[in-house]
């Protein structure tokens, strides 16, 4: 009895390593490069574009994805200039026909963004890479080209309200 008593230990203390050097197997693997799920689809190399919920769409290249956050870098934008006050005779078709649509980098904006974003996961309702061809990557690219040493930010001071005591 006391044979198969010892035999037990043995085989506990065993089955206890094998469990402890499969579990640290796994950790290790997933540590250093596991299953990436949905981040092994961004393309590093091309930009991407992220649609957020509220309608807004930021081009730029993806650092880093996963089930919490998105982290963007080398941000652009589309920004839709309209008149102030459109013509009353023009209808509503020509109207939209008129808005100038252009592709802006982030930086230059009244609060002064760095060129990264980290977007709250549940934000994004889907991100896409992006072709070398396309329109917007062919305007990154000229823009790049006019723009050698960087975006440059017009220093225009900021108007902010002031109380006087009369």
């Amino acid at each position: 009895m006391k044979a198969s008593g010892k035999g037990m230990r043995i085989m506990s203390v065993i089955v206890l390593v094998l469990a402890t050097f499969i579990v640290g197997l796994v950790a290790l693997y997933l540590a250093i490069g596991g299953d990436k799920g949905e981040e092994k689809y961004v393309d590093k190399d091309r930009f991407q574009a992220v649609f957020l919920n509220g309608g807004q769409v930021y081009f730029g290249k993806i650092r880093s994805l996963n089930s919490k956050y998105v982290t963007l870098d080398n941000i652009y934008y589309l920004r839709v200039n309209q008149q102030v006050q459109p013509n009353q005779t023009t209808s509503n078709n020509t109207q939209a026909a008129a808005q100038d649509v252009s592709l802006a980098k982030l930086g230059c904006e009244l609060h002064g963004p760095t060129d990264a974003m980290v977007i709250n996961r549940e934000q994004v309702l889907f991100w896409e890479n992006l072709k070398d061809d396309g329109q917007v990557v062919t305007a990154v690219k000229k823009f790049v080209e006019a723009n050698p040493q960087g975006q440059k930010c017009e220093t225009a001071a900021a108007t902010t309200p002031t109380t006087e005591k009369k």
